[in-house]
């Protein structure tokens, strides 16, 4: 019987391949009773010593996270069932870009106790940033025109959208099923105007990227001022740029995993590790 909060046959049998099995040692907790732990935890935000005893040892639970994270076990899920989606043609490749802004909880701020750096150094490696709600982090996503993760990017809450652009569009990477690299171009990237700017749209441009984005009110004044030499208007669709609420909804169900909604793990990696585990999810729910 699966419990509520729990993998489903389908979605154990997504990520059961890409789970790492050791050929020796002691007998160890099943593997699906621990992702099973894993899953609880991120969807109710609960402590890991508070984890039910139906799912083995808090300490194996958190300790098997933690090397999956490290090795990056849930990226490759997320990228796995990316490229079954885009070889059977179901990724719609009109990508949006957005972020939100995830509040920490108190545990999550502990990172400068131990290591002996300063907590603002300590906090700044961990993605961790203070902004106008305390401390913060942020969530830089892109996701398909089906409102599914392509890539994620977590960084400190201060940190401006307009500079993590280039480094989460470059994280798209789907693999092909065959031979062939993957795919990291979108058809078209839909933003807001946090992105506006003269040098994304030339990046985007340099990459054969078509893109949706609105002009600034200051950009505009500014350009009108120069006449002639300001330049042209750039192009923009609104019938396109309507579909952007596609990430919005993204962006909810993703918080609907509590553990994600609000921060409660110390290191950037673990809660990436948290995020990309949540998406593969998503995926694994809609295909």
């Amino acid at each position: 019987m699966v419990r509520r909060h729990e993998l489903t046959e389908q979605e154990w049998e997504l990520l059961a391949p890409l789970i790492p099995r050791a050929a020796t040692g002691r007998p160890r907790v099943e593997d699906r009773q621990v992702i099973n732990g894993m899953v609880y935890k991120i969807r109710t935000g609960i402590s890991w010593r508070d984890l039910p005893e139906r799912y083995g040892p808090w300490k194996t639970v958190y300790t098997r996270f933690h090397r999956y994270a490290l090795d990056g076990v849930f990226t490759q899920a997320l990228q796995q069932i990316q490229a079954h989606a885009d070889a059977a043609g179901d990724i719609d490749w009109l990508v949006q870009i957005d972020s939100t802004v995830v509040r920490a909880h108190q545990h999550a701020a502990a990172t400068g106790r131990k290591g002996g750096g300063t907590g603002r150094t300590n906090r700044n490696d961990h993605a961790l940033g203070r902004s106008r709600g305390g401390l913060t982090t942020k969530i830089h996503l892109a996701c398909d025109g089906k409102g599914r993760p392509l890539a994620i990017l977590v960084t400190p809450g201060q940190r401006h959208d307009s500079v993590c652009a280039r480094p989460l569009l470059e994280r798209i990477r789907v693999p092909r099923t065959g031979l062939g690299r993957p795919r990291c171009r979108p058809d078209q990237v839909i933003t807001d105007k946090a992105y506006s700017s003269r040098g994304f749209r030339a990046y985007l441009r340099q990459r054969g990227i078509a893109h949706t984005i609105p002009e600034k009110t200051d950009q505009r004044r500014h350009r009108l001022r120069r006449g002639g030499h300001g330049g042209r208007p750039p192009g923009f669709d609104r019938e396109t740029y309507r579909r952007r609420n596609t990430i919005e909804h993204c962006f909810n169900r993703l918080k609907g995993f509590r553990g994600i909604a609000t921060r409660y793990e110390k290191t950037a990696t673990s809660y990436e590790a948290a995020v990309t585990l949540a998406s593969f999810l998503l995926w694994a729910r809609s295909v």
